[in-house]
């Protein structure tokens, strides 16, 4: 959904900013919870959510918000925090910034304008190693907390047709190999971290795994051909895995097993992304629509609003959760 939101975005392969443009201040919104928000997360005792226009609003009790000071006006598609001071994000125009100070204020730390690509997930494994994917394929990767981030090619995940071609190009048309690279990936749409690896999902049934902590990948057998926008996981307390996106469709695995198993569904909303509670798996997808999948069973629910639902997490009891018209609070059974 997150890429399907934002493929206005055409790439330019001739196109590559190598300085950052002057920082411009996110617009004030008084209403600022009440616009497109793509991402929310929980940090120590407060929520952060992000979205359009540079938007970042965080909030303690998920009824009052406050808009953080932040140097883009670029919709912001990802949030991640390490710790309680420590966070990242990442939008259009390969657009990281980060903050120090538990999200009130925000500086910046990569913009590539001409690029023309977003970025569409961050994850840090820890103050100073982390990693910013997007569209066509776009890597980055930091070893300094952000001070500099550097662009990696995953050949690995390359179709061995595409391979051979690249390959080709590379000794005989230099200039048509860099303009290749820039394009012949799949969005990468999710970056995960499970316990013993990392998940990489996306487009054309795209799942890779690494288990060197990101040095190298290995994709693994495509089991759809659809774009996967979700990964999760409760494999550390033996559970299992969960992989959604297009059109509804949803798969599961057991821990340590190798096979997918699709779940029946009637309904075709995208899944756009999913969190466990209580054994208990909570899908947000487009149309306002919540699945729930509890010991292999699916049923949902229907917003009254028919808002598209981004992401979402569990706080004081509340799901929380971000959409395209802003912030969605629903109270949760006892």
């Amino acid at each position: 959904m997150k890429y399907l939101l934002y493929a206005c975005l055409a790439y330019s392969a001739s196109c590559f900013a190598q300085d950052m443009p002057q920082p411009q201040q996110a617009i004030s919104a008084v209403n600022a919870d009440k616009t497109l928000l793509t991402d929310i997360e929980i940090s120590g005792n407060q929520l952060i959510a992000v979205g359009k226009h540079g938007v970042v609003i965080t909030s303690s009790d998920a009824q009052q918000w406050q808009q953080a000071s932040v140097p883009t006006q670029v919709l912001l598609t990802a949030v991640n925090f390490y710790d309680t001071d420590l966070g990242w994000a990442c939008g259009h125009d390969a657009t990281i910034i980060n903050t120090t100070d538990a999200g009130k204020t925000w500086q910046l730390q990569q913009a590539l304008p001409h690029m023309d690509k977003p970025c569409l997930d961050i994850l840090f494994t820890s103050a100073q190693h982390g990693y910013a994917v997007g569209a066509y394929g776009m890597f980055f990767e930091t070893n300094d907390g952000g001070k500099n981030w550097n662009k990696r090619f995953l050949d690995s995940l390359l179709f061995e047709d595409d391979r051979v071609y690249l390959n080709d190009l590379k000794n005989n048309d230099p200039e048509g190999y860099e303009a290749e690279t820039a394009s012949i990936l799949p969005h990468f749409n999710r970056i995960v971290n499970v316990a013993d690896r990392l998940m990489l999902v996306g487009e054309m049934g795209l799942m890779a795994q690494s288990l060197d902590n990101g040095q190298t990948w290995q994709r693994l057998e495509e089991i759809y051909m659809g774009s996967f926008f979700t990964f999760a996981s409760t494999a550390q307390s033996g559970g299992e895995d969960l992989v959604a996106g297009l059109r509804g469709n949803i798969f599961t695995r057991q821990a340590q097993s190798q096979e997918w198993l699709q779940v029946d569904s009637d309904n075709h909303a995208t899944v756009n992304s999913a969190i466990n509670y209580k054994n208990e798996w909570l899908l947000f997808a487009n149309s306002g629509v919540i699945f729930h999948i509890k010991d292999g069973e699916l049923t949902e629910e229907q917003m009254a609003d028919g808002k598209s639902l981004l992401d979402g997490v569990v706080f004081q009891n509340k799901l929380v959760m971000a959409s395209e018209d802003g912030i969605k609070v629903k109270e949760l059974n006892q």
